[in-house]
């Protein structure tokens, strides 16, 4: 199952450092059966599109809680067994639960913010705390951020964008 890991830099680069990236449970995103039901008209690249918006959104988060890594979004695309993978459809449609780390191996592309995000997604992590709990004013912020498209990097960029980020 292909799944969207949302990361930080610091955790692109712990994955080129350890081979892996988390400890499990890791919570990432996917298109479950539960996402496939709520987009019934959609085809698949729209459903995976949605998948990676939901893990964009929750880098934000991430970026919030360290104030060390870049204000840039990362999102981490994986192929992994089906066995590793439990939909949490409780949580969210797309949100599932990896039952291992993810190996290098496995990491099948990068998605991350370009430089004129940048500011944007400061600001988006500076209130995405604020949006979650219902403020217009921060959901307005956030959505500004979610306004930019990640750009793509294969596996053997990994390094290369840490340098430039």
């Amino acid at each position: 199952m292909r799944v969207y890991l949302p990361a930080t830099v610091p955790m692109l680069r712990s994955l080129l450092d350890d081979g892996e990236l988390g400890s499990p449970p890791l919570r990432a995103f996917a298109v479950t059966p539960a996402v496939r039901e709520w987009y019934v008209t959609s085809d698949v690249e729209e459903l995976e599109y949605a998948a990676l918006r939901e893990a964009a959104a929750a880098s934000l988060r991430l970026i919030d809680a360290d104030p060390g890594a870049a204000r840039r979004r990362v999102v981490v695309v994986a192929d992994l067994p089906d066995a590793e993978v439990t939909p949490k459809p409780e949580l969210e449609r797309a949100v599932v639960e990896l039952s291992a780390a993810v190996p290098l191996s496995r990491v099948a592309a990068v998605h991350a913010d370009t430089a004129e995000a940048e500011p944007a997604v400061r600001a988006a992590a500076n209130v995405v705390l604020e949006a979650d709990l219902g403020s217009d004013d921060a959901q307005f912020v956030v959505d500004g951020a979610e306004g930019y498209e990640l750009a793509w990097y294969a596996t053997q960029e990994i390094g290369a964008l840490i340098e430039l980020l």
